[in-house]
């Protein structure tokens, strides 16, 4: 699916246009998320990708106790 709705990173500022911001000229991203799929083939490259970036932490124990 082609998304038309474009965010600014700087000013925040959404847009139909493709290639800079009409406000400040800024860089634009798709705002949306990306779909959810139970059966995801990408899922350990994302977790690989976190652990080395030290987002998440797998020898820590939960702050919470049951």
């Amino acid at each position: 699916m082609n998304w038309l709705m474009r965010k600014c990173k700087n000013c925040g500022h959404y847009t139909l246009s493709w290639d800079k911001c009409p406000v400040c000229g800024g860089e634009l991203i798709i705002p949306h998320p990306p779909r959810f799929s139970p059966v995801d083939k990408y899922v350990g490259q994302r977790l690989k990708m976190k652990i080395e970036k030290s987002v998440l932490k797998l020898d820590e124990k939960p702050s919470y106790v049951p």
